[in-house]
This record gives C-alpha cells, structure tokens and sequence, in this order.
C-alpha cells in the first residue's frame, strides 16, 4: 500500500509542476495539435523536453541572464523530468478527453 501511495504523490507532484501557467500552456497547444490518442506518449515527451526549454531559456530572454544548463548528471533533474513526464500524461490525457467529449458531433 506504501508504494501505491507513492506513486500517487509522484502523480500529484507532477501535476502541480504542470498545473501553473506555463505547463497549461504548453499542454493546452499539445493537447489542440494531438491528432490521436495513439500520439499520447509522444505529445507526452514533446511537452516535458519544451517545458525544460523553456525553464532554462526564460531568464535568458526576459532579463538578459546567462544561460545555464539543467545539471542532465544530477539525479534531482531526472526525477523532476519524471515527475514533469507524470503530469503532462495526465493533463494532456484529461484535454484530450475534454476535447473529444465536447467536439463529437
């Protein structure tokens, strides 16, 4: 039971990285541009490696910081990747379905 309820904090964690503005961004234009339920894990992949784009490439644009790269050996950026992985699958599995229910005709 431990480890369901870990998973499930992992899920929520995930979540609320993608539940502020910029990953509802990111996952509202994925979620439009997904043709099929089958390009879900891909969508999936493609909305994680744009979000981590963007953290790294934000202050660079908005203040004219130097641009420093994610730490790809350390293990804290890999589970953040993960957990980013986590709630992209669930927020773009739930537009998908918002978008079929309220397109079919």
């Amino acid at each position: 039971m431990d480890i369901l309820n870990d998973i499930l904090v992992f899920f929520q964690s995930g979540f609320d990285r993608v539940n502020a503005v910029q990953g509802l961004i990111i996952a509202l234009v994925a979620a439009l541009i997904m043709p099929s339920w089958r390009r879900l894990p891909v969508f999936t992949v493609g909305a994680t490696v744009v979000h981590v784009l963007v953290d790294a490439l934000a202050p660079v644009i908005t203040r004219g910081a130097p641009l420093l790269l994610p730490d790809v050996l350390e293990s804290p950026f890999w589970r953040y990747v993960a957990s980013l992985l986590a709630g992209y699958l669930v927020v773009l599995a739930l537009l998908m379905l918002a978008r079929r229910l309220l397109l079919k005709r």
